[in-house]
């Protein structure tokens, strides 16, 4: 940025310092404020945005500190220099712990302090432009809070982003733990009905003599217990989207209710006579196949079709395992509010090979007990639930016995592992990525073992 583009506020009881300053800074081409004191200073602040902020430490009413400690509480992305003098330089230190990002020591050069602004200021501009950039990657790999870089779910986010400007109906697809329902909200929070209610409801964990009422509402006297009329979630939802978890459960009586919705738009409440006219954006889940539940007699195919205008499959985690590092990374942040976690490589080998059957859940889950029960900041592989050291089957056939002596097992362990991975080298000619496939382990994993075992697997990639 050019200098013009800078707003610099100079914060000084002495006013020979102030018009010295402003002369200065006025040359070097920046825009510059200057007030007497701190409450001067915080009156400015309420009214102009400033990127720099340069204070005298020692002021009436309110001193440097005191200012430095307002502008880190209300301005954090400003940035604050201190001036001391040279016998007070302990005070400018522990500024600098307190938030300042330098001092100038009086009396000064002026080629010290335009070397210091132009620092400060650089710095304010790259952590800007850093900000912009982690935004932009937290854009490109996530939409909402679905967290993923990899191709399968940038065709996810690609779909939401086209059908969220629709009214069609959308029917989401995957195993238990994908995130059903954040896709749900994807489409409602980038369409047209975001001001407008979504609404939630897992159709299996409601007793199927209550989901009539539950959906539809109920008029007063309809049934014992019913003391009042109710709403139901589509007139709760309307002009907003209802997602309905679990479709698949939804018994026959209730799925020929469901369908006169999407068809007339309109329903009754459970003993009433009056039809309710409703404009609701349905996006329905489940984990069940519906064209095999249809194909059994299970779930109505007319339904299944009103449902399955759009379909929006979402890969099981395994499926996706490149995106694995950034799912730990997420949920680290949302754990402890840190950037930056700290994993073992071979722990996160371990998660890398692991097959997830809880999917994006449970890899939430696992993350959350090794911060919780570990005895250090960092995911270790002795941290991990005890399904991670279980092992995978083997076809060996027989262990050898174990001698009276006793049995070293990592060693023996260790031992079948180097023997497997030099037999996968030795049948793919070399060659580690194909080996890795053979072994149904990521490449990344095979690098760490074949490290931790010292071999050179002793031929170029393809």
């Amino acid at each position: 940025m050019q200098p013009a583009n800078y707003q610099i506020l100079l914060v000084d009881d002495e006013e020979s310092m102030r018009e010295f300053l402003s002369i200065m800074l006025h040359r070097e081409g920046y825009h510059v404020d200057a007030v007497g004191d701190g409450v001067q200073a915080v009156e400015r602040l309420k009214v102009q945005g400033y990127d720099l902020v340069i204070s005298d430490i020692k002021m009436p009413r309110l001193n440097g500190f005191e200012l430095l400690a307002h502008i880190r509480d209300r301005f954090p992305e400003t940035v604050v220099l201190m001036i001391t003098a040279f016998s007070t330089t302990e005070e400018a230190v522990e500024a600098m712990k307190q938030g300042a990002y330098d001092y100038i020591t009086k009396p000064f050069k002026n080629e010290e302090i335009r070397l210091v602004v132009k620092n400060a200021l650089e710095r304010k501009t790259l952590r800007q432009e850093n900000l912009q950039l982690k935004k932009e990657l937290d854009r490109r790999y996530s939409f909402g809070s679905l967290i993923g870089k990899s191709k399968k779910m940038q065709e996810v986010y690609d779909l939401i982003e086209k059908v969220a400007a629709s009214r069609a109906n959308v029917l989401v697809a995957g195993e238990s733990g994908t995130g059903k329902e954040l896709v749900a909200k994807a489409i409602h929070y980038n369409s047209e009905r975001k001001d407008k209610p979504f609404i939630a409801v897992n159709c299996g964990a409601i007793p199927e003599n209550l989901l009539e009422s539950e959906l539809f509402g109920h008029e007063k006297g309809s049934f014992t217990g019913a003391v009042q009329q109710k709403a139901g979630l589509f007139e709760v939802a309307n002009g907003g989207t209802l997602f309905l978890d679990e479709i698949g459960e939804l018994p026959p009586s209730m799925q020929v209710k469901l369908l006169r919705v999407l068809q007339e738009r309109e329903f009754r409440r459970v003993g009433g006579t009056k039809n309710i006219q409703v404009d609701v954006r349905m996006v329905a889940a489940s984990n069940k196949n519906l064209e095999e539940e249809v194909g059994r007699g299970a779930f109505r195919e007319d339904l299944f079709y009103r449902l399955n205008v759009i379909r929006i499959i979402l890969p099981p985690l395994r499926e996706r395992r490149d995106d694995i590092p950034l799912l730990i990374e997420h949920f680290f942040r949302n754990i402890t509010g840190r950037e930056g976690v700290d994993i073992a490589e071979s722990a996160l080998c371990s998660m890398l090979d692991y097959h997830w059957p809880g999917n994006v859940r449970e890899l939430e889950n696992v993350v959350e007990r090794c911060l919780v029960l570990g005895q250090s900041s960092q995911i270790t592989e002795s941290g991990l639930p005890p399904q991670f050291h279980a092992g995978r089957p083997t076809q060996q056939g027989q262990l050898a016995e174990i001698p009276d002596t006793g049995l070293d097992l990592d060693a023996y362990l260790g031992g079948i592992e180097k023997d497997i991975l030099l037999k996968a080298l030795e049948k793919t000619g070399g060659v580690r990525k194909r080996a890795a496939e053979l072994l149904g382990i990521t490449f990344r994993s095979i690098r760490y073992r074949l490290a931790k075992f010292d071999i050179d697997p002793g031929a170029e990639e393809e």
